[in-house]
């Protein structure tokens, strides 16, 4: 019997190409979703708006925010019933469509609405599916580790939109040009979306695991079962203040940092150290989360430790203390707490689909976004970072109540 069990499940070699492909698409969206947050300055001049116009620039990236919340249900359900190959496969077509179609009507703010518009389709196909690679693909004992590097894949996208973007504007009179930037990622997009389309596959000829490959709740029964989990309640209020954070300051940063008198160079700096460090805690967390078997304190260390980078990204005045605080904040909130948190969502709502407790938690936390830069940009941007703080410091009380994931302490060995 247990040489049977050993034999029906296999961990091949193959899933590091997958989730090498999932990390390009996954970067690849992000850059287009946040390709104009690092020089919102420069992008109103492009577009012909004033220094009070900000929430026009802000917009292109709230687009984001505001479908996902439309497309996060229906495009969990298509993951979940036909499969990533299917599903992530639609999102790359958009993103390499419409990345390209920003570059070629670089010049015209409505073509950029519709292409963020048709972007922000794409997002959640391809967002909503890290938890079911990892699930198709990985076994047990690195799913966490698998998660964390999908996670990843979404800091390495803002590093790079952070801290190339603003090189790539070309300063044309009292005007700039923004062709070579856009073209430049929509390139990018088209190549990593046509890479993804031929190497990606469904899942291994036999499952990595007990968990992983057999028959799943549907997706009405799945959200009954979510929604009565205690523990996944409290998961969905700490991505919605927490999520909904860093949805709101990484759309903001440049306002921010206007205030603080910081060059949009030194903005970009400011999010790619966040990034970084949130790569290096991505790599670093999730896999001592893995090998120690332990969850919930990974993600209450993550809230808790966190805190004070806020604080300092709120009434710092300094670059150098911008930089720290934003270091702070992305190796223990983006780096820890996120993408543990995700795994900790798929092991407790099991077997819901991962797909849709994934789905639900983005949601929660691009509503919540939404509603926090509506916030920002009319209470003020210092102002309602302070009530970020308050949050952060709910979310810390929040994390305390979770339970141990229940996969966790039933000591599986895959």
């Amino acid at each position: 019997m247990n040489a049977k069990a050993e034999e029906k499940f296999t961990v091949y070699g193959y899933r590091w190409v997958v989730l090498a492909v999932f990390f390009l698409i996954t970067v690849a969206i992000e850059i287009q979703w946040l390709s104009f947050a690092p020089i919102a300055r420069e992008a109103r001049a492009a577009y012909g708006f004033g220094s009070n116009d900000g929430i026009y620039i802000d917009l292109l990236a709230l687009i984001f925010l505001i479908l996902f919340i439309i497309m996060c249900i229906p495009a969990s359900y298509v993951i979940d019933r036909y499969g990533i190959r299917k599903g992530i496969g639609i999102g790359a077509a958009l993103t390499g469509v419409f990345g390209l179609m920003k570059g070629i009507f670089a010049a015209s703010y409505p073509m950029m609405v519709v292409c963020q518009v048709g972007l922000g389709i794409a997002q959640p196909f391809i967002l909503n599916a890290v938890t079911r690679v990892a699930v198709n693909w990985f076994p047990l004992n690195e799913r966490a580790t698998a998660v964390g590097l999908g996670t990843l894949a979404q800091y390495v996208g803002f590093i790079v939109v952070s801290m190339v973007t603003p090189y790539l504007v070309v300063k044309s009179g009292e005007t700039y040009d923004l062709s070579t930037m856009l073209m430049t990622w929509g390139v990018i997009s088209a190549v990593i979306a046509v890479l993804f389309l031929a190497l990606v596959r469904e899942e291994p000829p036999t499952p990595p695991s007990e968990h992983g490959g057999e028959e799943r709740l549907l997706s009405r029964e799945g959200f009954r079962h979510i929604m009565s989990h205690r523990d996944m309640r409290i998961a969905l209020a700490l991505f919605f203040i927490g999520l909904g954070m860093f949805n709101a300051i990484t759309t903001c940063i440049d306002q921010i940092c206007e205030i603080k008198k910081l060059t949009t160079e030194q903005t970009g700096m400011i999010m790619g150290v966040m990034f970084i460090s949130g790569i290096i805690g991505a790599v670093v967390l999730p896999t001592l989360s893995d090998k120690l078997r332990k969850r919930k304190v990974f993600m209450l260390l993550g809230m808790a430790i966190m805190t004070p980078g806020l604080a300092g990204l709120t009434f710092a005045e300094s670059y150098g203390l911008m930089l720290a605080s934003a270091a702070v904040m992305g190796f223990f909130l983006l780096g820890g707490a996120g993408p543990i948190g995700f795994q900790y969502a798929a092991e407790v709502s099991y077997p819901a689909p991962e797909s849709l407790s994934q789905g639900i938690i983005l949601l929660a936390g691009q509503i919540s976004g939404i509603l926090f830069v509506v916030g920002m940009n009319t209470a003020g941007m210092i102002q309602f970072m302070i009530v970020f703080i308050v949050l952060a410091v709910l979310n810390i009380a929040l994390a305390a109540l979770l339970r141990e994931s229940p996969m966790i302490l039933s000591g599986q060995k895959e």
